[in-house]
């Protein structure tokens, strides 16, 4: 029987999924530049914003073609509607930030379509972007903030890892609107990631135990019928012999008379 054939969409997945990412990379080093470097030229951050809109355009063209590739498009625009949204709103321009959960949003799909990715990797890979974005988000937003405690990049990595970890020592904190919306995002994040790794470690726990307990069962089974062979062949054995038919040691002990104890006087 012939194998069944990927569809055109997952074989458009498939061959896009790496350029894909590296554009992913290239949009945030482009983000990262002009917050980083500050005093960068004009020349300068007017390239690293074209690269932005060339991978958010890039990653528009990959919908486009993805719903022209399905046979169902209502069905795909319902169950990918977080791609779509991610694709719109940063278009706004007052909604740039966006632009950096949403490249979070699209990159995480892809990444999940991939069944080579386990996920470990995907958990790990979810906490570097999540610290990167969120620390150059937040420092972005809270540098020029006349109350603001977050001045470096090592200010924010600093408050982007204690956030997600829940943790908040408090020695630095956002002071903007924007900034405390970013943090209750992170840290919302890491409860989920930290849900998502205790939920596999238990899942790991139970597979091995329910596995143990499989090859528990396995080994008594056989040797309930090893026993039972034994027997057979031991009747078998004294039938031959013209003795008595053996029983089991259980029914050996139940059949043997009581020994009589010592006679009261």
């Amino acid at each position: 029987m012939a194998e069944r054939q990927p569809s055109a969409q997952v074989r458009w997945e498939r061959r896009t999924q790496r350029p894909l990412l590296a554009l992913a990379v290239a949009f945030a080093v482009a983000y990262a530049v002009p917050i980083v470097r500050p005093g960068a030229s004009a020349s300068l951050t007017s390239a690293c914003t074209a690269v932005e809109w060339f991978v958010w355009g890039s990653f528009a063209v990959d919908y486009l073609v993805r719903l022209s590739l399905t046979g169902h498009r209502r069905h795909f625009v319902r169950t990918h509607w977080l791609d779509l949204c991610a694709v719109v709103l940063p278009m706004i321009q007052p909604l740039r930030l966006l632009r950096l959960v949403a490249t979070l949003l699209l990159v995480g799909r892809r990444a999940r379509m991939a069944s080579q990715i386990r996920l470990t990797t995907y958990v790990v890979g979810s906490v570097v972007g999540l610290l990167m974005f969120g620390s150059l988000a937040v420092l972005s937003v809270e540098r020029d903030s006349p109350d603001g405690n977050i001045k470096t990049l090592g200010d924010a990595v600093w408050w982007s890892f204690t956030t997600m970890t829940t943790v908040g020592y408090g020695d630095h904190a956002p002071t903007t609107g924007l900034g405390r919306v970013l943090a209750v995002g992170l840290m919302l994040s890491g409860i989920a990631l930290l849900g998502v790794v205790t939920a596999n470690i238990a899942a790991w726990f139970i597979a091995r135990f329910e596995k143990d307990n499989l090859e528990e069962r396995r080994q008594t089974a056989a040797i309930e019928a090893l026993t039972a062979e034994v027997m057979a062949l031991r009747a078998q054995v004294a039938a031959l012999a013209g003795g008595p038919v053996p029983l089991p040691a259980s029914d050996e002990e139940a059949a043997a008379p009581p020994v009589p104890g010592p006679r009261r006087p």
